[in-house]
């Protein structure tokens, strides 16, 4: 069912877009904090890949200028 924009409903959804998106800001922050820790450890790109779920091309390509 649709809400229209205005009503309780429509502020509920709203506010909760509004934390989801501040949610993800905060995450990719964190993200790139533990990636650049990793690498400072001496991890490589594959290893912190396989921790996050993803391929060491997509860690090299995002996180290049990390090190």
């Amino acid at each position: 069912m649709r809400t229209s924009v205005g009503t309780a409903d429509g502020d509920d959804v709203f506010h909760e877009l509004a934390a989801v998106r501040e949610a993800k800001r905060d995450l990719t922050r964190r993200e790139e904090v533990a990636v650049r820790r990793a690498r400072h450890a001496g991890l490589s790109w594959a290893e912190i890949g396989t921790l996050l779920g993803v391929t060491r091309q997509t860690m090299h390509r995002k996180y290049r200028k990390v090190g």
